[in-house]
């Protein structure tokens, strides 16, 4: 299914896990390795909060412009607006996951009653120990049970308690284990991290290194060699993959003219987007939509 906006709910005709957002307040279940590498065909936005916990198998993905490994006792949060690109699962992977929809989230925090981990907390992963890991699946599988029961006993108001006992466990299991610092390791980790954001934030309106070097107040040979010394990729790279991303996305998921994409983007006409497209995957963008 295609639609005209990223937020539009794109399904598996298989099953009811949703591409880009979830199509009720909430939902709980569990998915195979074979059923998420069906996901792997090109970059989605995801609209909804994620809760994922990797019950056993490996995977590989990239969140934004990130790629993260993923292994048995894993979990993760992923927040709304956040790009996913999923690489490899590998075929005895099992993933339990809680999806709450972008309209559950924007109702409940401007209510107050909800706070989401603010985006400048990075995307971790927090593996957990022997002891902690049951204690999480056994958590899934009572709201498996209790979302399944006919009438359901979980209900939208319900579910915010449970939504903020997610998000408090996840930054105690994080902060446990030293993946959510609060304050970077070194000056260099800072740059890095600080850089991250503002490529997300801005790679729409910003395409040139020199942008963000000055917001940061920072050279731009300072800020390009300090990036290349900490994530072994150029700072352009990074610029570029955002782009891509989300291009890529829109090509897929959205019926928008490929002008309207590239304008979308920052690109001043498409032509422009044409040759930086092809240039780094080595179609056109109306190939790539149709391949």
């Amino acid at each position: 299914m295609q639609s005209d906006k990223l937020i539009n709910v794109v399904t598996m005709s298989e099953n009811q896990i949703p591409l880009l957002d979830c199509p009720v307040d909430y939902l709980v279940g569990d998915a195979s390795g074979k059923l998420m590498n069906e996901y792997g065909r090109f970059p989605c936005k995801i609209m909804c909060g994620v809760y994922a916990f990797m019950v056993k198998g490996t995977a590989r993905a990239t969140i934004d412009i990130t790629e993260h490994e993923f292994k048995e006792n894993d979990i993760l949060m992923l927040q709304p607006g956040s790009f996913l690109l999923i690489h490899e699962f590998s075929e005895d992977s099992l993933v339990y996951y809680i999806l709450f929809s972008s309209k559950f989230i924007e109702k409940n925090t401007f209510s107050n009653r909800l706070s989401m981990i603010p985006r400048n907390v990075p995307q971790m992963i927090v593996h957990l120990t022997e002891q902690q890991a049951p204690v999480i699946r056994s958590l899934a599988d009572l709201l498996f049970a209790a979302s399944n029961c006919q009438p359901s006993m979980l209900t939208p108001a319900k579910m915010v308690p449970v939504f903020n006992l997610l998000n408090a466990s996840y930054v105690e299991y994080a902060t446990r284990h030293q993946t959510l610092p609060q304050q970077p390791q070194d000056r260099r980790s800072e740059i890095l991290h600080e850089y991250n954001n503002l490529v997300m934030k801005h790679y729409s309106e910003w395409h040139h290194v020199s942008q963000y070097a000055a917001a940061m107040h920072l050279t731009l040979p300072h800020l390009c060699a300090t990036i290349k010394a900490v994530s072994g990729r150029t700072a352009g790279d990074m610029i570029t993959d955002a782009i891509l991303t989300d291009a890529k996305a829109q090509l897929k998921i959205t019926n928008l003219q490929v002008k309207e994409i590239a304008l979308a983007l920052g690109f001043e006409n498409v032509a422009f987007f044409n040759r930086f497209f092809k240039a780094h995957t080595g179609l056109t963008p109306k190939e790539y939509r149709l391949k």
